[in-house]
């Protein structure tokens, strides 16, 4: 009995973290692939469960079995989905800068199987989901992540709800992605462009030549020329990203209230 009256408390405690963490972690970047597996992730939530305890415990929760404790859990969790999506945007961004990419030079005809994200995705979008892969721990990116999710805990305590702010700016922030990652693809987009351009006046100059074979080989060249000189500025681009996304989750934990 003395033994079940300290393990009850103690899993109530660790019950709501975990459904905060659990939800980061699905959604998180590199986190949240779909190579690592669940139980990984699970055993991970657990163990910062475990770490987050001083700052969880004093908020005042209801029973975990109750009808208002599956409310709570609810929004534990889309919390936590919430701010593991915000910190997707940098690699999401670099990510799509793959698929304009492909698409441009020609490699989006070549599909493989995407073990990472569990679909087809062609050979330079899975180049650029590792190099942001890279990036993200070479900043730091999981220490990060834990900062952040500590905070969270601070403006946004268990039980005491969350901000509508919140999910406002996430989904309002998700139009900036799009931007950022045509922004880095356009000099790929306006080479091949003008090639493309340049043999559209060598075809009405000499119709007589296969300009559709040689025209792709070229842009084809073109493109993997612009790609490489672009993906020596993706890590910085990164950065940049990553911390206009995190100013934006400080700044609405700050309104909340708790993140000061």
């Amino acid at each position: 009995m003395e033994l079940a009256g300290f393990l009850l408390p103690l899993i109530g405690a660790l019950w709501w973290p975990f459904c905060r963490i659990m939800a980061l972690l699905s959604t998180a970047p590199v986190l949240g692939d779909g190579n690592v597996p669940i139980p990984v992730r699970a055993l991970l939530a657990l163990v910062l469960s475990f770490l987050m305890l001083p700052l969880t415990r004093s908020g005042a929760a209801p029973d975990p079995f109750s009808l208002a404790g599956v409310l709570v859990m609810f929004e534990q969790a889309v919390i936590g989905a919430v701010i593991g999506l915000a910190l997707q945007f940098a690699t999401a961004a670099v990510t799509m800068l793959g698929f304009l990419a492909s698409s441009q030079i020609g490699f989006s005809m070549a599909q493989m199987n995407d073990p990472v994200n569990g679909q087809v995705s062609d050979v330079i979008s899975g180049l650029m989901a590792l190099v942001a892969m890279l990036v993200f721990f070479a900043i730091d990116g999981h220490l990060v992540l834990t900062a952040v999710l500590g905070q969270s805990f601070r403006a946004w305590p268990v039980g005491g709800g969350w901000q509508p702010m919140l999910l406002e700016a996430v989904a309002l922030n998700l139009g900036w992605v799009f931007s950022a990652a045509m922004l880095l693809a356009l000099p790929i987009v306006f080479s091949t462009m003008v090639v493309q351009v340049g043999f559209g006046f060598l075809n009405r100059v000499a119709p007589s030549l296969n300009l559709f074979s040689l025209g792709f080989s070229l842009v084809t060249i073109f493109g993997l020329l612009m790609l490489i000189q672009l993906v020596r500025f993706v890590p910085e681009h990164y950065i940049a990203m990553t911390n206009q996304i995190l100013e934006m989750l400080q700044q609405q934990m700050a309104n909340s209230g708790g993140g000061r």
